[in-house]
């Protein structure tokens, strides 16, 4: 975000693309890129694309009209999910030329538009790392006269698996929540915030690692009703088994498994729970409960304790 705010003061360009998994950023740079733009007479120069209503015909057409009594009009491209070949090229072949009053901006969260890179300001929407979240929450917070404190901080950064999107979500009720105690506490964050379906999975993984059976029942227990977290449990414990094989640098295996840096060096620290060969049977385990799933042979909420009590005894 700061990297963009630093180029809107000194250029406009023609063509964003915002890419991440934190769609909080995507709100933020695209509200950036607007008040930069200086527009004007919004019902005429602001033209939003979606599914509902996308065509990549009708955008490049859009995108060619003249503004009216503004500098510049915007064309907002929001979270296509089916973009054909020839889409792609339609857009490519308009970039090589764009109207110098048109700013097209490109909200990519299903990653359709990655091809344009070379013609397009990228705009990274990854969250953040720690040090900045933490910075980002300080100050959102101090202008609403509250203060945090560090490890009700590091709760809610771990509860909210990193996402500012979780993050802005929880801050209003936890700002009025007592609005004549100025310290936002870890007590607090405990009563209001619920931890992302993620991070209660490392939760489970370390409490199966540790061998705290009573632990890992009641977590289960909690989580039993909620859908996809078989799915989340096998996908953790499968990269659990390929970090414990792998030398690969953090930022190399981040790559393999599609999923972030810090998750990996977070996942490296539980790999130590576990032995290389009992990995290596928790894997097989999974195949087998998966096609046991899929075949129909075994209920979800069955599955889920069966998985748990084996790695408690493998």
């Amino acid at each position: 975000m700061k990297r963009l705010k630093t180029l809107l003061k000194e250029k406009i360009d023609n063509c964003f693309l915002f890419e991440g998994e934190d769609y909080e950023l995507y709100t933020r740079g695209c509200s950036m890129i607007l008040r930069a733009c200086g527009l004007t007479f919004e019902d005429f120069n602001l033209v939003k694309f979606d599914d509902e209503n996308y065509s990549m015909k009708a955008v490049v057409d859009a995108c060619e009209i003249m503004p009216m009594g503004s500098p510049y009009r915007v064309i907002i491209l929001k979270n296509i999910e089916k973009v054909s070949e020839n889409d792609k090229k339609l857009l490519q072949n308009y970039l090589k030329s764009p109207l110098s009053t048109t700013i097209l901006i490109i909200l990519d969260f299903y990653n359709k538009f990655s091809s344009i890179k070379n013609e397009a300001t990228f705009v990274d929407c990854s969250r953040f790392d720690k040090a900045t979240l933490s910075s980002v929450v300080v100050s959102e917070l101090a202008k609403k006269n509250k203060k945090i404190s560090g490890e009700a901080l590091d709760t809610l950064i771990d509860y909210c698996n990193g996402y500012l999107t979780r993050i802005v979500c929880q801050l209003d009720k936890l700002v009025y929540f007592d609005l004549d105690d100025s310290l936002i506490t870890k007590k607090l964050i405990d009563t209001m915030v619920t931890p992302d379906s993620e991070i209660v999975v490392f939760e489970l993984t370390e409490a199966l690692g540790q061998r705290k059976a009573d632990k890992a029942l009641k977590i289960l227990e909690e989580l039993k009703k909620e859908q996809g977290i078989l799915a989340l449990i096998i996908n953790h414990f499968r990269r659990l088994f390929f970090i414990s094989i792998s030398d690969l640098p953090d930022k190399e295996l981040a790559s393999l498994l599609g999923v972030k840096e810090f998750a990996i060096s977070k996942q490296k620290a539980q790999v130590k729970n576990f032995s290389k060969m009992q990995l290596k049977k928790i894997y097989a385990l999974l195949e087998e409960v998966d096609f046991s799933i899929k075949s129909g042979a075994m209920l979800q909420e069955n599955a889920l304790y069966f998985l748990a009590l084996s790695i408690l005894y493998i």
